[in-house]
């Protein structure tokens, strides 16, 4: 097979796991761990991957990819992880769910709960829940960003700032190797700041592919995480540390 055909399956592949491997793709295509070196660098210096130690990633940085292709990516990583976050969140509570793909997952996982009050600053997560006759959904109002049905800046920030609710799920774009989560829109990470600090309690779901990312704006850190839902262990000394900061770890292969 030529890299001609190669490229796009290996972008393919990327797009689906969040990361590749010279191993794995050697052993996919049946070509030599060479040859697919040659084609990370290829697709590298072409922009559409970023290399690292024993393969490639996704590009990163200060833009985010396309909301299509991060809901396509690591789906089946995601719907374990919103069910596991979903299977401990209580009923009678209220819950508040920030923007991203991951809270869209708990959002579908939650449409059995009962009582619950749902407040988002996410167009698609208010319309899951919506299917929830007996979830009261709340939506913030504020700036709707066409390409994911966010709504970001002040007044969905003032209105956030209304409650105090019982729990918190937030997911991030970027989890460094320091434990903090980051994301790329300055006007989302505002809201995001503002449902930490009005939450009593506060999960975050993010799947391994966020490990080998990055992104500008930071959220917050794990250390003001109280379950921390994934689905791969955690790179590093990042789980060492997530114990000293007493935030609990689960994790959910697919």
């Amino acid at each position: 097979m030529s890299q001609t055909f190669r490229h796009p399956e290996i972008l393919d592949i990327a797009r689906r796991d969040g990361k590749v491997t010279v191993e794995g793709l050697a052993a996919h295509f049946g070509v030599t761990l060479q040859t697919i070196r040659r084609d990370l660098t290829d697709l590298a210096e072409a922009g559409r991957l970023e290399r690292v130690h024993g393969g490639a990633v996704l590009p990163s940085g200060t833009t985010n990819i396309g909301y299509a292709e991060r809901r396509s990516l690591n789906a089946d990583g995601k719907s374990a992880i919103a069910k596991a976050c979903a299977a401990r969140l209580p009923d009678d509570i209220s819950v508040a769910l920030n923007i991203g793909t991951s809270t869209e997952a708990v959002a579908r996982a939650l449409r059995h709960h009962r009582h619950l009050m749902a407040v988002t600053n996410n167009m698609n997560v208010a319309d899951i829940l919506a299917a929830n006759n007996a979830c009261r959904v709340i939506v913030t109002g504020g700036h709707l960003r066409h390409s994911d049905g966010g709504l970001v800046g002040p007044l969905a920030a003032r209105t956030i700032a209304q409650f105090r609710f019982d729990l918190a799920v937030i997911g991030c774009s970027a989890l460094d190797a320091d434990g903090d989560l980051l994301d790329f829109d300055l006007e989302e990470v505002e809201v995001s700041q503002a449902i930490l600090r009005q939450s009593r309690k506060v999960w975050l779901v993010a799947d391994h592919t966020k490990f080998s990312r990055n992104a500008p704006a930071r959220i917050g850190a794990l250390a003001q995480i109280d379950v921390f839902f994934t689905d791969a262990a955690l790179p590093g000394d990042l789980a060492d540390r997530c114990a000293a900061w007493n935030t609990e770890v689960v994790i959910t292969p697919p």
